[in-house]
Parts: structure tokens; C-alpha cells; sequence
């Protein structure tokens, strides 16, 4: 008998008459407009707005640690224990509180695209709109499926329910708890539906590395001759913006795992930052937000119900869920071969690193373990301007185990693989935020193409005395003096100082790394090298 069938507690609530089991998308946006959860835009999507929490709340979330998840799990601020009696305690208290509900939402799914390695997941709603959020976000189960489906690791939101910090042992009224021995994700005082499709990946995060599979927060798709690229970076760094390329088929847009037989998507479906969305800048992303789509904190003209995505008046961390169907050049299902191309994504806010660089595989390591980027505003909650952060693997908050373990991994099939890794920074130019200006779109996607066709391949490099990085002079469809950050900015001095300064960041930072071997050490900024 499993963990989660002995907390008979939640097989009972789960056959009260309250329960609704796998609605479909029409009845889910039925009940949300009759319960007044959300609005109907005029191409028919949902929207819904998450109150005081706008992002991710990452002090607020635990990993019970009991004899199972001890020696495993990376202990730390990322990573914070909570003692399993609190925890089961909290539970019980979660359960009686939906109890009394009106109702509450159950979808049946999948996490992992792969038959091979898929989680059978279920999960458990106060709020009708967070059911078709995480329908759209996971891998439903077809009606065949359905009648065999055994969750594996079981997700229960309340928002409504507020914790009490100095009773219940969180450090607010929010909490995201995590137990890998009950198979429980535990959520509540929080409507960011972020919190739902994030808590999975780390529970993933944590299962595919013991089965020998490395779980990658990254976005990734294939090209007409079968070539596949991937692309890593934190929220906003344009992991969807740039997957969503109408020449290649889209794999997945944020959470990927690699196998020994090749990539496939965690999700089912897509979660992109829709902070000035276009039609002519990302046509896909705009064309996918229709009815089954959800909009989230996106603010609706009162008459039209035209969705207005300058507007920030509640959070520049406005969101849009959709499935991948809704984009057209997908791959169904999403499973892919081996990468050919790797580009790590950085939204520099200092406006020093270079729009894209060859790496070797020694700064591939150095850069993956110092995922490098700037958290920029709304990601977090609190966050409201672009702060510098070091992000290993560029997915701290959601890595379980050390990161080295995933490094590893990373490295051990870049080797075997033969994969080529590009840096790609498409934060600032011409000066550091406030000063300087955001990338441009194009020539970042250009500067994309042009490593995923191979046509940097013979190209001159110029080596970046303080990065070590070595930046292609030139570059189909860019001009040249983009190329070289240096040349953007109006006072070189002053560039030359504040590269300096992120150097010593880096090199503080990649002090934790004790045991990184020396040449992964000395691959990271020439300047201040210790």
C-alpha cells in the first residue's frame, strides 16, 4: 500500500458528493464564470487576477525531511525542512478546511512526456480556474487512462486557507510543502497558480536524477532536419519567446528531461510572461491565448474585454497558460533525440555580457553551475526591478539535490553528445538597466538562428578580456557593432567598471564550489581570477 493511500483522510475527501473529477475545458470555464473566479476575454480565454501574491514566494516553501529525504536533499534557504509531524499536522487542518468547501476540482494526469519515465499525478483545487490551469499545464489522462490512473505524488491547493506562522510552523500565511515519502505537494494562502506547476518540477527534480535522467529547467524544439536545441534561463530570460520559432517545431517551453534515448517535455503545456505581448513580435504566444487559455493578472478593457498587455498595474509577472495544441508547429507527442545546440539564457541587467558567445565545455560547466541572470520584476514576489542573481543550473529554487549533481549529468552528455552550448544574453545593452536598452527581439533571434543553422561555425571570434568569451564579429541579420558590448556603451570607462564588478561577483559566487574541478574553476572572467 502506498504512502498517500494511507492517509485514508484524502480517499474519503476525494469521494464526497463536493468533488468534481475531471472536468472538461467547457466545464471548467463554466463553473469559473458562474462562481465568478474570473472573466471571459474577447477571444474567449480566461482571466483571473492571484491578490497579494503576484509570483512565486519562495520563503515559504518546505521539504519535510524525515529518514527518506535527509541525506538526499540540499538543506539551505532554496531548500527549507519542515518536520513531518508539522507537516502532517498542517495537512489534516488543509483537509478539513476543504471539506466544507462548496466545491472542489480534481484533474488526473501526467507529468512527463516520456511513457518511460512519466509521473501519474492528481490535483486537488479550491478554485475551479487553478483545475484548468493545471490541466492545461500537465499531460491530461485520456478516458482509457483514466479508469487505471494511480497518482504517484498527489498536489492540494487552498488558497483560501491562511496559515498561522507561530501555530502551524510556516514563516507566513503562504506555504508550499513538499513530502516525498507521503507524495504530498501541500499548498495554501497563496492564488499565484505558478505555485502548482512549479511545485511538480522539483518533485521531478528530485525522482528523474535517481533514474539516471536529467530534469532541465529549459525550453526546447526541433528543427526540419530533425536538429534539437535547448535553451536554459530563469523566468523572463525568453525561453518561450524564443522556442516559439514558426521554422521549428516546438517541443516544450520551460521544463525538459534527458534521457539516455533523448529530451522530452515535462509539461503539456506552455506558461509564457505576456508583459507587452504582440502579434508582431511573438505572433505564436499571441495567436495560442483563446478559449482554454488563461490569463493570469492580465488586466481586460471593461468594455471590449480586450486583454491590455502594457498593463502593469498589478504585476509586470503577467502570465498566459495554454496547451501545447494551441500553438501549431508542435511535437506530439513531445519527445525529441538528442540536443545538437544548448544556449543559456541571461537577461544581464548590468548591460556587460555579450548578446551571444561560444562557450567550451569547461565554461559550459562554469556558466550552468553559475546560472548567472537577473531576477527582473514580478518573477518573485517583492522583486520590482532586475536584481543580479546566481541561479545554479539556472534553476536553484527548484533543484532538491545539490547541484552538482545535475552538472554532472550536463557534462557527462555534452561529452557523449557532442553538443554545441552558446551564451546568450538578452538583458541589457548600451548600459545597465536605467541607462541602457533592452535587446532588440530580432537581433537576438537572429543571432539564435544563426547558432541553431551552424552558420557561427567559421566565423572570426573576439575574446573578451575580462569573460574569457570568445564573440563572433559578425552575424547574419545583426549589425556588427551589437556584437561587442564594449562598443554599445557611450562611456567605455564606465563599462570597463562595471564589468570588472560582475566579474568579482561571478567569482564570489563559484567560491561555494569548492570541489569543481580546476579547469571548470578557471573557466569563468579573466579579471580578478583568484
Amino acid at each position: 500500500m502506498s504512502a498517500i493511500n494511507q492517509m485514508s483522510d484524502l480517499n474519503q475527501l476525494l469521494t464526497e458528493e463536493h468533488v468534481k473529477h475531471q472536468l472538461s475545458v467547457p466545464q471548467l470555464v463554466e463553473k469559473i464564470l458562474a462562481r465568478h473566479e474570473g472573466n471571459l476575454t474577447d477571444k474567449g480565454a480566461i482571466q483571473a487576477t492571484t491578490g497579494a501574491y503576484t509570483g512565486r514566494s519562495p520563503k515559504d516553501k518546505f521539504i519535510v525531511k524525515d529518514h527518506q529525504s535527509e541525506g538526499k536533499v540540499d538543506w539551505g534557504s532554496v531548500n527549507q525542512p519542515i518536520d513531518e509531524e508539522t507537516f502532517i499536522t498542517l495537512y489534516h487542518k488543509v483537509l478539513r478546511y476543504l471539506k466544507a468547501r462548496e466545491e472542489l476540482y480534481v484533474f488526473k494526469g501526467f507529468a512527463g512526456a516520456d511513457n518511460s519515465y512519466r509521473l501519474p499525478i492528481q490535483v486537488i483545487n479550491e478554485f475551479a480556474w487553478h483545475n484548468l490551469f493545471s490541466r492545461q499545464m500537465f499531460i491530461p489522462a485520456t478516458k482509457e487512462e483514466t479508469l487505471n490512473h494511480e497518482a504517484e505524488f498527489t498536489v492540494i491547493s487552498a488558497p483560501t486557507f491562511k496559515a498561522i506562522p507561530n501555530v502551524d510552523g510556516t514563516n507566513s500565511e503562504a506555504f508550499i510543502m513538499i513530502s516525498f515519502k507521503h507524495r504530498i505537494v501541500l499548498i495554501g494562502g497563496t492564488e499565484y497558480a505558478g505555485e502548482i506547476k512549479k511545485s511538480i518540477f522539483s518533485v521531478m527534480n528530485y525522482i528523474l536524477p535517481q533514474k539516471n535522467v536529467l530534469p532541465m529547467h529549459c525550453s526546447a524544439n526541433i528543427g526540419l532536419e530533425g536538429d534539437v536545441a535547448l535553451f536554459f534561463g530563469l523566468s523572463g530570460t525568453g525561453k518561450t519567446t524564443l522556442s516559439a520559432d514558426a521554422d521549428r517545431r516546438l517541443i516544450g517551453d520551460d521544463e525538459h528531461a534527458w534521457s539516455n534515448y533523448g529530451v522530452f517535455n515535462i509539461e503539456g503545456g506552455c506558461y509564457a510572461k505576456c508583459i507587452n505581448l504582440s502579434k508582431e513580435k511573438e505572433p505564436q504566444i499571441f495567436e495560442a491565448i483563446h478559449f482554454g487559455a488563461v490569463l493570469e493578472n492580465v488586466i481586460l478593457n471593461e468594455h471590449t474585454k480586450t486583454p491590455d498587455y502594457n498593463d502593469t498595474s498589478l504585476t509586470e509577472n503577467t502570465r498566459a497558460a495554454y496547451p501545447l495544441d494551441h500553438i501549431k508547429n508542435t511535437v506530439q507527442p513531445s519527445v525529441a533525440g538528442h540536443p545538437n545546440t544548448i544556449i543559456f539564457l541571461t537577461a544581464d541587467a548590468t548591460g556587460v555580457l555579450p548578446p551571444i558567445s561560444k562557450l567550451t565545455k569547461e565554461q559550459a560547466m562554469y556558466h550552468f553551475l553559475s546560472g548567472y541572470t537577473s531576477k527582473l520584476a514580478g518573477t518573485e514576489r517583492g522583486i520590482t526591478s532586475p536584481q543580479a542573481t546566481f541561479s545554479a543550473c539556472f534553476g536553484s529554487p527548484f533543484l532538491p539535490l545539490p547541484p552538482a549533481t545535475y552538472a554532472e549529468m550536463l557534462g557527462e552528455k555534452i561529452d557523449q553528445f557532442n553538443a554545441e552550448v552558446f551564451l546568450v544574453n538578452t538583458g541589457w545593452t548600451g548600459g545597465a538597466f536605467g541607462k541602457g536598452q533592452r535587446m532588440n527581439l530580432s537581433h537576438t533571434r537572429s543571432m539564435v538562428h544563426a547558432a541553431l543553422e551552424g552558420e557561427l561555425k567559421s566565423t572570426e571570434t573576439y575574446k573578451d578580456p575580462v569573460f574569457g568569451l570568445s564573440i563572433p564579429t559578425q552575424c547574419p541579420g545583426v549589425p556588427d557593432e551589437v556584437l561587442i558590448p564594449r562598443k554599445t556603451w557611450d562611456d567605455p570607462d564606465a563599462y570597463d567598471e562595471q564589468a570588472k564588478q560582475l566579474a568579482e561577483k561571478f567569482h564570489n559566487n563559484f567560491l561555494k564550489f569548492k570541489h569543481a574541478p580546476p579547469e571548470i574553476k578557471q573557466a569563468g572572467p579573466v579579471y580578478g581570477r583568484r
